[in-house]
């Protein structure tokens, strides 16, 4: 009597017993569902197993973060009102559009002089400007970036946004930065929304709100920029992706605010989508291999250093005098 081909993958997949990187690796996330753990500890974890254990599903990593980002910035929505909304995003509106076209401008210079690749100084430039890993996401295929153009950039805003996520809260209280200046602060200077979120978390909850408000507000930028790159690079590809999870943030602030039910359920989804960013950030830095590092080169993460320090040093002072 003949086995079933069927029967046999499900037997092999139920024989299969977890390896050590494996149990590693899940027990480390399910630590990261415990109160005992920030967010940027939880990068901090995820760089420590991607270096010295591996993580044993890579090849899953990109989609779980991209996704279970989205999701939790959706989540964190129902924490806020629609009046700090607003207030939060017309105070960081003149930052943002300043900020984005120094970081531009800049790029482009410091790109030039490094003698990188217009391509992949352009998305390191994006991504610094805007929002990360989602403004590269959405302007690569715009510009026809290769694979590996793309890695580079990616690695230079997660190897940078690592470093911030740690660095400046304890900058914050070193400045003693109130938390409306913090929330302003580190949503023009850090580059990556994940890390954002990390970091004004760990300040505080006020910060918290006005750093994801801003930061998202600036994330549509991604539009007007996805455009304007086809006309610089010439390029007549009409794939434009809009983040349309920003819009169900504003539906997550508009029910909370106006509907009483979603007021009552509203912490408790804030306290899940807070767990939620913290194993995002775990899986970003867990992405972080050696191979990656090694990919990324020094120029640049020169260039992301550079930017990175014009814009958060002038931002730090406007939050402070303006």
């Amino acid at each position: 009597m003949k086995s079933n081909p069927l029967n046999n993958d499900k037997k092999k997949i139920l024989d299969r017993s977890i390896t050590t990187r494996e149990l590693i690796f899940l027990l480390s996330l399910v630590f990261c569902l415990s109160p005992f753990i920030s967010p940027p500890l939880a990068l901090l974890l995820g760089i420590i197993i991607a270096q010295f254990i591996g993580h044993p599903y890579l090849h899953l990593n990109h989609k779980a973060t991209h996704l279970l980002l989205q999701v939790s910035v959706v989540g964190l929505g129902f924490g806020m009102n629609i009046g700090t909304a607003l207030k939060a995003s017309k105070d960081g509106i003149l930052l943002t559009v300043l900020s984005i076209l120094i970081v531009l401008v800049l790029g482009y210079i410091v790109g030039k002089s490094l003698k990188i690749s217009k391509e992949i100084s352009f998305l390191i430039s994006i991504g610094t400007a805007i929002c990360g890993g989602s403004a590269i996401a959405a302007v690569s295929p715009i510009i026809n970036a290769k694979e590996k153009q793309i890695s580079v950039a990616l690695g230079t805003i997660f190897i940078l946004n690592s470093i911030a996520l740690i660095l400046f809260p304890i900058v914050g209280h070193m400045l003693h930065l109130s938390q409306t200046q913090f929330g302003l602060w580190c949503a023009i200077a850090i580059q990556d929304t994940s890390s954002v979120v990390g970091a004004a978390s760990k300040y505080g909850n006020e910060a918290l709100q006005i750093a994801t408000t801003v930061k998202l507000t600036r994330a549509l930028w991604i539009i007007p920029i996805a455009f304007a790159s086809s006309v610089i690079f010439k390029s007549k590809s009409s794939k434009i992706k809009i983040p349309y999870f920003i819009g169900l943030f504003v539906v997550a602030i508009l029910l909370n605010t106006y509907i009483p039910f979603f007021e009552k359920i509203g912490s408790y989804i804030v306290s899940v989508s807070k767990t939620g960013m913290t194993i995002t950030l775990f899986l970003i830095g867990a992405g972080l291999t050696r191979n990656v590092l090694a990919s990324v080169g020094f120029k640049p993460i020169i260039q992301g250093f550079i930017l990175w320090v014009l814009i958060a040093l002038p931002a730090a002072l406007a939050v402070i005098y303006l």
